[in-house]
């Protein structure tokens, strides 16, 4: 039994089949194949191709299973026959005290079979994908220049969110998959009608937050009619902008040659991917001192490898003020991965790699990463026994930069076996260096347990953090 997906139903299938129903002829007994649909036995009307045995399928029954795909197995099903199911059935029946015999002539020795090789099934649905949360540059911005983007949210209740369609004047000028779902939604074409065409029931995500890029570089300065559609792999589509936009990119001076292409195979239309080794989300939390990769590979439409680009990484830090610093560029590789290794201390920023085609020219590819780093902190105490009366001193640092002017405030916590308890705060000073005393008041016997804390601040880029944990024994 095929089943269409819900909200689908069966627009058109062709079946290669082939069968017979030989088993041994006895007196009571028959066999029988039969294909149905959209029921499966309960209407007559449902059947649409069968085999009985004796006249109604004599040997070698229907089709020839020695050539699968030929046309004497080729079958059409009928439009009245197609809504969501199609069904395949063997049987042996007969009246009481009556057997069925072994299979006679089927080389698997099968007394009723039918065979299926390929079914070619196109999908009918007709929900239209809906559209919500609309910004970017492309849906507010009185002009536009270089890469704008639009965000949207969408959903499909069938077979899911595929394609986002820029069309300029009318004229459709750029078409993107913002989720390849891993590969299952991605038109295989190979189709005759023109259709696209997909080898999952399911292909795309049926929800999905977008974010697509648009080169403004492509179309002319002036006015031009903007309209962004989010289609589904039926076909159906949903209206995500409709507006006038002014596209004001400078006009460059002539090159005194061509612009040179941006390694092997160099596209406009390139995909770009870039992720974390240790995690496959956009942000990554670290503790501070731990070194962390990106890889990642650029490929031309097709999925041709782009050797030997150069890859565009630039990094924010995230702090009150911050400058975007560019990175030393990455290039790709043979087969178009890349590598990029961040460096033990750096502090929490946000990575944005970029392609252009050309080099010195516009961007066509993006992706941005976000890395998180929790403070780096330790501590020392001195001495680690003591007692009523009498003082120990604490000591530390808090690494990474830049630390605030005027230094970065920490906390000092103690616990006895409990909650942690907060009893000073104090301040480090400009190289993250930190002071500090504490004097006993109570007699002994406890064992103490001391931590200093860091926490979050807009003008310091590192997550909150503790130290390490120090013991002193008071007697």
């Amino acid at each position: 039994m095929f089943s269409a997906p819900a909200g689908d139903r069966i627009k058109e299938a062709t079946l290669w089949r082939a069968g017979d129903a030989d088993g041994v002829l006895v007196s009571g007994t028959y066999y029988h194949f039969w294909l149905a649909g959209p029921g499966e036995v309960e209407d007559p009307s449902d059947t649409f191709d069968q085999c009985v045995t004796g006249p109604h399928c004599p040997p070698p029954g229907v089709g020839n299973p020695n050539q699968p795909l030929s046309l004497s197995n080729l079958l059409s099903v009928p439009a009245e026959n197609l809504s969501t199911d199609i069904y395949l059935n063997v049987s042996c029946g007969g009246t009481p005290g009556y057997s069925c015999q072994p299979g006679d002539g089927d080389e698997h020795g099968y007394a009723a079979v039918v065979y299926l090789y390929a079914a070619d099934l196109i999908l009918e649905q007709t929900a239209d994908p809906t559209v919500s949360d609309v910004g970017g540059e492309l849906a507010s911005a009185p002009a536009v220049s270089g890469i704008s983007d639009v965000t949207f949210d969408a959903g499909d209740p069938g077979a899911g969110v595929w394609e986002t369609t820029f069309s300029i004047d009318g004229k459709v000028v750029q078409s993107t998959v913002p989720n390849e779902n891993g590969g299952r939604c991605r038109d295989v074409g190979q189709t005759t009608d023109g259709l696209p065409a997909f080898l999952y029931l399911q292909p795309c995500p049926q929800t999905e937050s977008v974010a697509v890029p648009f080169n403004t570089t492509a179309v002319s300065n002036g006015q031009h009619h903007l309209v962004v559609s989010v289609v589904d792999p039926a076909g159906n589509s949903a209206l995500v902008l409709d507006r006038e936009i002014d596209v004001e990119n400078p006009i460059p001076p002539s090159p005194p040659s061509p612009p040179q292409p941006n390694g092997a195979n160099a596209s406009t239309r390139a995909t770009l991917t870039a992720r974390w080794t240790s995690t496959t989300k956009p942000r990554l939390t670290r503790p501070w001192g731990k070194r962390e990769t990106i890889t990642g590979s650029l490929t031309a439409p097709g999925g041709a490898p782009i050797a030997g680009a150069s890859i565009g990484l630039t990094a924010t830090p995230a702090y009150a003020g911050a400058k975007t610093l560019t990175i030393a560029s990455p290039r790709t590789g043979p087969d178009g991965r890349f590598t990029v290794g961040l460096a033990p201390g750096e502090s929490s920023r946000t990575l944005r790699l970029t392609y252009s085609a050309y080099i010195g020219a516009p961007v066509v590819a993006t992706r941005t990463l976000t890395l998180g780093v929790r403070a780096g902190l330790t501590l020392s105490i001195a001495p680690r026994v003591t007692s009523a009366g009498r003082s120990i001193f604490f000591s530390g640092t808090l690494h990474g930069a830049p630390i605030p002017e005027g230094g970065k405030q920490l906390v000092l916590e103690a616990s006895s076996g409990g909650e942690w308890v907060e009893f000073r705060t104090i301040t480090t000073n400009a190289k993250g260096h930190f002071h500090a005393s504490y004097r006993f008041k109570f007699p002994g016997p406890i064992t103490y347990k001391f931590r200093a804390l860091s926490r979050h601040e807009p003008d310091f880029p590192f997550l909150e953090a503790s130290s390490n944990v120090v013991g002193v024994l008071e007697r």
